[in-house]
């Protein structure tokens, strides 16, 4: 047998090997509450990991030789992109210290993947040699941008859950602070409360708890938040506070202004969504209600014409 072959059957066999190795990563990327600190105090019974920034990663620590090594051929190698991307997988939840180079693994082992089945798929139908190029520079393209859109995917899908929870938890702030509670206190009331209904935006309120407890200032840790959640309201809440700290203002007169202005602005983008149902509605009774409202109305017409008319005019 040549060893034409036998060439779709390696590529099958690479590709496989690739994928079961994408798996691996993704299985490790998808889990970004849990880092391999936390497996191993579990198991050791250990007590938990001191509640540092979550902004603020060890980096000093590296990943296993293999994943840092096929990381880096991915990794930007600008330090304010590799910022703005980490910045991006903190907001898409991915907190551990090593996702910026887990991320970078994963879109070379799946641009690898994608690049190598369709090699396969162009060798293994006998394809011309630019068709089979074609194939496989699509695949590579296609799994090396594809975590890029998933990941755009998710921040935006769990900002949508953050803001939605969040004018309640302003308002339950206000509540708090102007019931004679501190800040500090006031954000670990909130968080409580919230717990239940949205665990998300909990979790990063206690995170903010947690710095200030560990040492971090108060300023740094609102701007962690800021940082982590890539929400405008929440960069207005920051900044309200911060003025108010600076400035020695009243903490709750600045909270419930804020807290009114959010619901403004939540009420204006709900009628903004309402507005645009119209235009929508319009573009559908076109393309699919009048051509339906059309046949009805003038199909019987036309049947009638078709059998009276045209056979009279046949005769003639």
């Amino acid at each position: 047998m040549q060893w034409s072959a036998w060439v779709p059957y390696v590529a099958t066999a690479g590709t496989f090997v690739v994928v079961l190795a994408l798996a691996f990563a993704v299985r490790v990327l998808l889990n970004p509450e849990r880092t391999a600190r936390d497996r191993v105090a579990d198991l050791t019974g250990g007590p938990m990991r001191q509640q540092q920034s979550l902004l603020v990663q060890d980096r000093r620590e590296q990943p296993s030789g293999m994943t840092w090594k096929v990381g880096q051929l991915a990794r930007p190698q600008d330090q304010s992109e590799a910022e703005q991307l980490r910045d991006r997988l903190l907001q898409a939840g991915y907190r551990s210290g090593h996702a910026l180079e887990l991320y970078s693994a994963v879109r070379v082992l799946l641009a690898l993947a994608l690049g190598g089945l369709g090699l396969a798929v162009g060798l293994g139908q006998h394809l011309a040699t630019i068709y089979t190029a074609f194939f496989a520079l699509a695949g590579f393209t296609l799994g090396y941008y594809l975590p890029s859109v998933y990941l755009d995917m998710r921040v935006r899908r769990r900002q949508e859950r953050l803001i939605k929870s969040f004018p309640d938890a302003l308002d339950l702030l206000v509540s708090s602070v102007e019931a004679g509670l501190g800040l500090d206190a006031a954000f670990r009331r909130v968080a409580d409360e919230m717990e239940s209904a949205a665990p998300e935006l909990a979790r990063e309120l206690q995170m903010v708890n947690h710095e200030v407890a560990a040492g971090v200032p108060r300023v740094e840790a609102l701007r962690h938040l800021d940082r982590r959640t890539g929400l405008d309201e929440v960069n207005s809440l920051v900044n309200v506070l911060m003025q108010a700290e600076r400035f020695g203002t009243s903490v709750a007169r600045a909270l419930r202004i804020h807290s009114e202005l959010v619901r403004k602005k939540r009420m204006l983008a709900a009628e903004e969504k309402a507005a645009a149902i119209s235009p929508k509605l319009t573009v559908v009774m076109i393309l699919f209600i009048f051509p339906m409202l059309f046949i009805v109305l003038v199909g019987p017409a036309v049947i009638s014409v078709m059998r009276n008319l045209l056979p009279t005019m046949a005769g003639n």
